[in-house]
């Protein structure tokens, strides 16, 4: 029998594990959700990415090779496979085009630099009024709150609503999912789980 090996620090292990990346990856805090191939949803959280795969944290790790798609904050729909387990989540490949890489690492770029640089809110999408400004919000327990849209965007929105979940936290607009990224004196401020097309947006909020 051979003698047992000392435990490598994880620290050591990365040192010693030659790297074999083809894109670097970025440290980013973002939230989302994914699917495996049984079609159910399960939360999750960026630790870091690249335009050629994402380490993420998450109760449900599923099995190496399995097929995943997953709604990112910020970032939008991406797919591929469970390439390892890792502590308290999983690293997965993304399948993508070139095209979608170069957008995924300008993404990434900015991800990555907005609160070292003070960058404003992505605000590339015009805002605008809806013509029907009343819709609801659900929140993760199933309750559900009458609310006034203030505004809308391909991107997020602004309400107001008698209720004030903790910033993060996941909840849906009409039919659409979206994340509280800021409070305000009489509501909150959404950012969509991926950028919308108005249609969606006339079809789904109100």
């Amino acid at each position: 029998m051979h003698a047992a090996q000392p435990m490598r620090s994880i620290a050591e292990r990365r040192v010693l594990k030659p790297e074999r990346r083809r894109f670097q990856r970025v440290n980013v805090s973002v939230l989302g959700r994914f699917m495996l191939p049984n079609r159910n949803e399960y939360p999750c959280q960026v630790l870091n990415m690249s335009p050629g795969g994402v380490a993420l944290m998450s109760p449900v790790t599923g099995r190496t090779g399995e097929r995943v798609i997953a709604y990112l904050d910020h970032i939008g729909r991406i797919e591929g496979e469970i390439a390892r387990h890792i502590e308290g989540g999983f690293a997965m490949t993304i399948n993508a085009t070139a095209r979608k890489r170069e957008k995924l690492a300008n993404q990434l770029t900015w991800l990555a630099n907005r609160h070292e640089l003070n960058l404003p809110e992505d605000r590339r999408h015009e805002r605008i009024l809806p013509k029907n400004p009343y819709s609801q919000i659900t929140l993760p327990d199933g309750q559900e709150y009458r609310c006034r849209i203030i505004d809308v965007s391909l991107s997020g929105a602004a309400v107001t609503v008698d209720v004030r979940p903790p910033l993060g936290s996941a909840v849906t607009l009409g039919r659409m999912r979206a994340r509280i990224i800021r409070h305000f004196d009489d509501g909150l401020a959404l950012e969509f789980s991926s950028v919308q097309s108005a249609e969606m947006i006339t079809n789904n909020i109100c």
